[in-house]
């Protein structure tokens, strides 16, 4: 639909002068849409962040899970929407992600399509920018990491490729905010100038050519006539067909038999040797490469000699995890301390005025012991999570984390699981929403599904304030070995898991693993604080508004019914914890208060710490020395099992609900807590007998 500004209903009546003519310019603006597409690695997400801000909204595709990143911006009076689809290597339709990113461009037709390609990966890349062409998108293509190319030698014609593809060329790095602007620029002229270009047209062979016209003539008046083409390519390629294309479908399945028996092979081979084949022409005319760049051992293949070795790769790995837990304590804990004394000074100092006021003795229980003490807790721990991020951002920007699921690749295959299910299952330990968002990735459900069900194991950011709190306590001196341990026991029991699954469920083989492997670069500052000040904002969020609403309610249910003492097991709250005691006995914290902890940590796991905090009425530090007192080191790291395995929280449960239905998140509750009081009770009970 056309755009019609309306212009105001009003009188000016200011002289005629230039100044005027912005009335002129408001009937120029429009707002345009722009998709950014991409190979995964490519760098789509960062020039998305780069051309957003911080101005981007999350939220979920329609029908799906996946999560959908749409970001705003004004230039020269365009105000522009920016989409940034799911990472793809192509427009087919074997994946969730390559599904939503089709759908979006056939059914809501942006503007014009950012495609970010890797400029040192020119002919992979393509292959994406060719099947947005034949779509008849709008593209304008984006040359990212166009210094590693260079450094490559490699050397690209941009006017050349401009031409050959018919499309606007910009290069970039985006870690640096290099052609930005440019590509900014071109962003604008798209909400001004008319498309013209028709789709891209590739011969495909006389036989091919022929089934295609068959099939596109089926499906007249079924399909828009540009798309006809496209949609006749997809049905030779072999994809489902929508229910009007049934006829269609009908004449493309005839003509890949035929192909099929006369030629030996199908006629999706076909399409892509021809896609392929052109792309070839055009780096043969577009790209060169300088001679005088001896080709020797890159960076990257030498640092892979190392990290992808057979016999060091895994070893490197857990050291890597070792070594993270051990920053995150020692650069984090001072931290943390100051904030900690912080609060409680805060706490003293309101005590002391209401006091002077003579204010009532719940309200300064309510300001102290619910909001500072359990709020507070909580929010003080927020250097060791921001320490955690950085180093993540770090693995995730250098490159490493794609070689680690390669790494692991063989491991998990012993073990039931798909090589890919390591990348979601290493995001869990940030948050295990995402992490079951990411199995999107796996083509297969059964993959899928195993996955998920193993992921709310890892532990995530949120359940290390309890082992912050409980190290402290009890191993000040190996705080960083004693949580790797449990990270370690979260992945042994999540493969484990997903062997029994696999032999109970999906007794099938798994497919190999076939992923990408970006090349190593130094992390920039805005690539690794970006990501860690946008999660660590949302622990600092959860804390505001899922915590201190929980911590409220416990510090309700302690101080009734009125005239009991605050937080005695005759109270409400103490009356709910002692049904659940007497269970976490063989576990060795059989206390109401424990029980009352752990369930609040359903809500969320960043709630447990609080509502110690707000049943005893300490900050951090008071409420060290109440665990030093009720617990045993071999209890103390009882609970932290329990806490790791038990109930996933109502958001991880929510997700899984969500993707795989009723039947499995009410099954991977009901596992999770039967193996988190298994596991806690073992180790509580054999520990006795040997220490």
């Amino acid at each position: 639909m056309p755009f019609r500004p309306k212009c105001p209903i009003r009188v000016l009546r200011s002289r005629p002068t230039p100044r005027n003519d912005a009335r002129c310019q408001v009937r120029a603006k429009r707002q345009i849409k722009i998709a950014i597409a991409g190979n995964p690695n490519s760098g789509k997400s960062t020039i998305f962040n780069a051309l957003t801000g911080a101005n981007v909204a999350v939220g979920n595709w329609p029908g799906v899970t996946v999560e959908r990143h749409e970001g705003r911006s004004n230039y020269r009076g365009h105000e522009v929407t920016i989409v940034d689809l799911p990472g793809t290597y192509a427009l087919d339709a074997w994946t969730l992600d390559e599904r939503v990113a089709r759908d979006f461009l056939i059914k809501e037709k942006p503007d014009g399509v950012i495609a970010v390609v890797d400029a040192a990966n020119l002919e992979r890349n393509l292959y994406l920018v060719v099947q947005l062409l034949e779509l008849g998108a709008r593209v304008v293509v984006v040359l990212n990491m166009i210094d590693i190319a260079r450094g490559k030698g490699v050397e690209i014609d941009t006017a050349k490729l401009a031409a050959a593809l018919g499309v606007k060329v910009v290069s970039t790095v985006a870690t640096t905010g290099e052609g930005i602007e440019q590509l900014r620029e071109v962003i604008h002229n798209l909400g001004r100038e008319e498309k013209t270009a028709p789709p891209l047209r590739i011969d495909y062979g006389a036989e091919v050519e022929r089934g295609i016209e068959s099939v596109a003539n089926a499906l007249a008046r079924k399909v828009p006539d540009n798309e006809r083409r496209w949609w006749a390519l997809k049905l030779l390629e072999g994809e489902t067909a929508l229910p009007e294309m049934a006829e269609a479908e009908r004449v493309a399945a005839g003509i890949r038999a035929e192909l099929t028996q006369r030629h030996k092979h199908d006629a999706s081979s076909a399409i892509v040797e021809r896609r392929y084949g052109f792309i070839k022409g055009v780096i043969r005319e577009c790209v060169h490469k300088r001679p005088d760049i001896a080709r020797g051992p890159e960076l990257s293949e030498a640092i892979d000699s190392i990290v992808l070795n057979r016999w060091l790769g895994v070893p490197l790995f857990f050291l890597l995890m070792a070594l993270t837990f051990y920053l995150v304590f020692a650069l984090g804990t001072p931290l943390a301390e100051l904030i900690s004394r912080l609060f409680a000074f805060l706490g003293k100092e309101l005590h002391t005025g209401l006091a002077l006021f003579r204010a009532p003795e719940w309200l300064g229980s309510f300001l102290a012991d619910a909001l500072i003490d359990g709020v507070g807790t909580v929010l003080s721990l927020v250097p060791n999570i921001a320490i955690l991020y950085i180093i993540i951002s770090l693995l995730e920007d250098s490159g490493y984390m794609a070689r680690a699921a390669f790494v692991m690749d063989r491991f998990m295959h012993l073990l039931g699981l798909h090589g890919k299910s390591f990348i979601p299952i290493i995001m869990g330990f940030g948050c295990n929403v995402p992490a079951i968002l990411a199995t999107h990735t796996l083509e297969s459900r059964k993959d899928r599904i195993l996955t998920i069900l193993v992921t709310p194991l890892m532990s995530c950011s949120a359940r290390l304030p309890i082992y912050i709190l409980f190290t402290a306590a009890f191993f000040p001196r190996q705080r960083g070995m004693v949580v790797f341990s449990l990270y370690l026991l979260g992945i042994l029991l999540a493969v484990l898991g997903a062997r029994l699954f696999r032999w109970l469920f999906f007794r099938a083989e798994t497919a190999p693993l076939i992923m990408e492997l970006p090349p190593y670069h130094a992390p920039t500052v805005r690539t690794v604080l970006r990501p860690t000040w946008h999660r660590t904002l949302l622990f600092i969020r959860r804390a505001v508004v899922v915590v201190a609403p929980t911590v409220v309610v416990i510090w309700l249910f302690a101080r009734l019914p009125w005239g009991v003492p605050y937080a005695a097991q005759e109270s409400l709250l103490g009356k709910i914890g002692s049904l659940f005691a007497p269970l976490l006995k063989p576990a060795g914290f059989g206390y109401w208060w424990a029980a009352v902890t752990l369930l609040a940590g359903v809500v969320a796991k960043e709630v447990v710490v609080g509502t110690m905090a707000t049943i005893h009425g300490v900050g951090p530090e008071g409420l060290a020395l109440i665990v030093r007192h009720e617990f045993t080191p071999l209890s103390a790291y009882a609970f932290m099992v329990m806490s790791l395995l038990y109930l996933p929280c109502i958001a991880t449960f929510t997700a899984i609900r969500r993707e795989l239905g009723w039947r499995w998140a009410t099954f991977t509750a009901g596992y999770t807590l039967m193996l988190g009081w298994l596991t806690a009770t073992a180790i509580y009970q054999i520990g006795r007998v040997f220490l």
